[in-house]
């Protein structure tokens, strides 16, 4: 760095050597000593103008000329301006001479609405109309003058404050604003209490700390009974020169405190209750207050100070007529107590208000003391109940012991009337299990207890009241309640709870009850009973085979029906129950509920309706058929049947040495199917086609009953549409078992009689 300035000093000094030797021959001319040294345009003094708001005139007025510092006039040059006051609002403030750049205002200026304007200045070339330098601005300040009046925001303000309220700041703050330049005299205020009415207490203001509000205070004491209303006159002034100022006016409504004490109309009461009366009004106390009704001041509360300390009365306000109500809650008893002598206080809803001295006093130093009376209270004197020595005697017994036993000898005690004269009354006992003794009041056991009762409740007690009653005017009664707690005893067997259950897998769930509780009762345990059935264990188990129930589980896979099963249970001590279920194994439908337990009307459709008909039409052929049983008849005579169908029926006739009786039972058909994908009814239609069966049937019952009366023969026949179906033919088959059987393979029903034999 040393060594580069060392350089330029050199360089420096030998440039003025140069130059001092040359001074003769050479001469700079202006350009070149002007490009030699730094280029610099003309500079254009601009500088802000200062103008008086409101200015009277006269208009225009000169506010500031345009100049160059380096030429004094440009001839060839023309000046225009532009900015705020000329070409925008306000339009019509400031023009400027375009010849020699004067600047003229036109109208005064309000500074509070436009304290400054922003104008641009132009030099433009007379000949080509273009600027010969750039755009320059200036700015115009307006200077403040007090113009404006200070103002409250609230010029009519209206509070309220309570007379207790203690002496410094009233709730009314107060806020003045001056529009003139911030921080000059014009714009500082002052704030002072113009005027009050009444004169006292004393108000005043005050501004408040680190900001621009003033508040105002007051020293003593309001007194709501002398004045209700204050009017406060406040005055803002500002420093200007000349100083200009505003008022606001306050309205001050004062309100009610407690500055009364409430005081009894009477000191002294008198009262009476009946002996153990309770929950009734005995009293009632007034009071007067000169402070505002139905408000804190006013309401009273009142207390009782003494003769209250077992608690037997209580005091309360009517909200309605602010009077004390003086309640006796619990009986006196008139051996005891005759005569009580209460002191009860009365007080308001708000704390008393005292101002002394011209300062308020806090009510937690008030020294006033709260207004008093005094109630006598006679007791009356009334026939008292018998009482029992306990009114809750506890008995302890076990169940199921024998009758006659005494349960409890009463203790009756009675202030009143003679015990030997009390008598005794049995009042509740539910189950009838003890009776009483009318004069003594003995209560004995007349039958058995039974600790599973209903009337015993869960905690195994049974209760028993009775009443003693005296022989006064009226008779008093007293109660007395016996709870006796029964102890169990193993006097129940366990039992199955459902009888009748639904198997519906291979195992089905047994619940069981024992009214006994632990140690007697279940958990039990269970086993298969014997009814003589051998296969029983080999069709049931147990599993599980103890608990609360027990799981019954079939070994191998059951027909659908009904089972009987026959348990045993024994308790915890080994008392035997024996029980028997009924357990239906069936195809189950939707749970535990079996297909053939639903209602019939929800499975009969019209096929199963269909069937039934012709079940009972296929009925009346066999009865029509069992007419035609002979008596006595020794031959089988062939009967046309038109047995047309897949081949010719032969009907094979054997004849019997021995003669049939004089009269045979009537033959009985069993129809039997043998080929089951044929349908009865395509069996019967194939014999003859075409022709209706009832039309069939009655050709062949009047052409048999013809047949049984010129032959005196026996006719066995297939029920049919007047045929049989098949290719077969009929053989007798002996005389032993009677039937008749189709020998075709295409044989559809086998025949069978009782007791008959095939005869020509």
């Amino acid at each position: 760095m040393g060594r580069l300035s060392l350089l330029q000093l050199i360089v420096s000094i030998m440039v003025a050597l140069a130059l001092a030797q040359d001074t003769g021959n050479y001469t700079m001319n202006k350009r070149e000593k002007r490009e030699l040294l730094v280029r610099s345009k003309r500079r254009w003094v601009l500088s802000t103008i200062e103008l008086v708001e409101e200015d009277p005139g006269p208009y225009p007025k000169i506010a500031t000329q345009m100049f160059n510092d380096r030429t004094p006039m440009i001839r060839n040059h023309q000046f225009r301006i532009s900015g705020t006051g000329v070409t925008e609002e306000p339009l019509g403030i400031f023009t400027i001479g375009e010849t020699d750049g004067v600047v003229y205002v036109h109208k005064p200026i309000d500074r509070e609405t436009y304290p400054i304007f922003h104008i641009k200045f132009d030099i433009m070339d007379k000949e080509t109309g273009n600027p010969v330098d750039t755009t320059l601005g200036f700015d115009v300040a307006i200077k403040d003058i007090n113009d404006n009046a200070p103002y409250f925001e609230n010029p009519v303000k209206k509070a309220s404050v309570k007379e207790s309220l203690q002496e410094g700041y009233l709730p009314v703050p107060l806020i003045a604003i001056d529009r003139d330049e911030a921080n000059t005299e014009n714009s500082t205020i002052s704030i002072r209490v113009l005027s009050q009415e009444p004169a006292e207490p004393k108000i005043n203001l005050k501004q408040v700390e680190g900001t621009k509000m003033s508040q105002l205070t007051f020293t003593g004491c309001f007194d709501y009974d002398k004045v209700k209303t204050y009017i406060v006159v406040v005055e803002a002034k500002d420093h200007g020169k000349p100083a200009l100022s505003s008022t606001a006016v306050v309205n001050l409504q004062i309100m009610d405190s407690n500055t009364h004490q409430p005081v009894f109309k009477n000191k002294t009461y008198n009262a009476q209750i009946m002996e153990m009366e309770s929950n009734k009004e005995i009293l009632r106390v007034a009071v007067t207050d000169e402070d505002t009704p139905n408000t804190p001041a006013w309401r009273a509360v009142y207390s009782i100070v003494k003769g209250n300390e077992e608690g037997n009365y209580k005091i309360e306000t009517d909200p309605k007529t602010n009077e004390g109500i003086l309640t006796v809650i619990k009986g006196k008893d008139f051996e005891k107590t005759t005569l009580t002598n209460i002191e009860i206080a009365v007080e308001n809803e708000e704390p008393l208000f005292v101002c002394g001295s011209g300062r308020a006093n806090s009510p937690k130093t008030l020294t006033a003391l709260p207004q008093k009376a005094n109630v006598a209270v006679k007791v009356i004197d009334v026939n008292d109940p018998p009482e029992f020595d306990k009114k809750v005697t506890d008995v302890y017994m076990m169940e199921e012991e024998e009758t006659g036993k005494v349960l409890y000898k009463p203790k009756v005690t009675d202030v009143d009337s003679d015990v030997g004269k009390i008598r005794y009354e049995l009042v509740e006992d539910p189950a009838g299990w003890v009776t009483i003794d009318n004069k003594t009041g003995v209560v004995t056991t007349v039958k058995k207890m039974d600790r599973e009762s209903l009337h015993v409740n869960k905690d195994n007690i049974y209760t028993i009241i009775i009443h003693a009653i005296d022989d006064g005017q009226p008779p008093a009664t007293g109660t007395g309640t016996i709870l006796v707690h029964l102890g169990d005893l193993n006097d129940n067997m366990p039992s199955v709870v459902e009888k009748e259950l639904v198997m519906c897998g291979n195992k089905v769930i047994v619940p069981v009850v024992d009214k006994d509780k632990p140690p007697f009762g279940c958990p039990c345990t269970f086993s298969l009973g014997d009814n003589g059935d051998k296969t029983l264990k080999s069709h049931w188990k147990l599993d599980p085979a103890n608990g609360m129930e027990a799981g019954l589980v079939s070994l191998k896979s059951l027909p659908y029906g009904n089972y009987t099963v026959p348990l045993v249970i024994l308790d915890q001590q080994g008392q035997v129950g024996k029980d028997i279920v009924q357990v239906m194994v069936c195809d189950c439908w939707k749970g535990d509920k079996c297909r053939a337990s639903l209602p019939r009307s929800s499975i009969l459709g019209p096929a199963a309706i269909g069937l039934l008909l012709a079940g009972l039409l296929l009925l009346l052929l066999l009865l029509l058929f069992l007419l035609l049983c002979e008596c006595g008849g020794k031959t089988f005579t062939h009967l046309p049947l038109n047995l047309q169908d897949e081949g010719n029926q032969t009907l094979i006739k054997y004849n019997e040495e021995a003669g049939g009786s004089a009269c045979k039972g009537e033959p009985m058909l069993i129809l039997t199917p043998t080929t089951p994908n044929r349908e009865v009814a395509d069996g019967m239609k194939q014999a003859t086609p075409g022709i209706p069966f009832t039309q069939k049937t009655n050709e062949m019952t009047q052409e048999t009953n013809e047949m049984y009366r010129t032959t005196g023969r026996t006719i066995v026949s297939s029920s049919g549409e007047g045929g049989f179906s098949g290719g077969g033919t009929f053989q007798r088959m002996g005389e032993a078992n009677g039937t008749l059987r189709s020998q075709g393979g295409q044989g559809m029903y086998q025949t069978t009689s009782r007791n008959n034999t095939m005869r020509e």
